[in-house]
């Protein structure tokens, strides 16, 4: 048995590459435009590891995602600097959720709602603001 992808349903493609290409740093490794079951595949990696995968699916009819539809727990990537990635994601406009406060774990939401957890590769002095930050909404 080989572990291939974890699909989430999108409903804005732009933001949603936006969020996991330029917020996480993820890459886009291909694309299946699908026109008779009008949708679209994209498949997105991690630079070091293109192996496991996420496949985002958007369906070109649909109008919006119901909430919480597609929030079935969290995806989680490991990073070289957390600071540096909530930060990034933070100056982009998206809230974290729970904060990396002892420098090893935060959460974010992506923009259609699925709980993304960041884990440190490693261990980082704890530093403020992140030490004393209060968490915000759910993870």
């Amino acid at each position: 048995m080989k572990y291939l992808h974890t699909m989430i349903r999108i409903s804005n493609v732009e933001k949603s590459l936006n969020f996991y290409c330029n917020g996480l740093g993820l890459i886009e490794t291909r694309r299946i435009e699908n026109e008779q079951g009008r949708f679209t595949l994209i498949f997105l990696a991690a630079p070091s590891d293109e192996k496991a995968e996420l496949e985002l699916t958007y369906n070109w009819d649909a109008d919006k995602l119901r909430d919480g539809s597609r929030n079935f727990g969290h995806l989680a990537y490991r990073v070289e600097n957390i600071y540096e990635t909530c930060e990034r994601l933070q100056n982009m406009g998206y809230t974290i959720n729970r904060p990396p406060r002892d420098g090893h774990m935060a959460f974010v939401r992506s923009p259609d709602n699925i709980s993304i957890e960041i884990l440190q590769e490693g261990t980082l002095e704890i530093k403020e603001p992140w030490a004393s930050m209060e968490n915000t909404g759910s993870w």
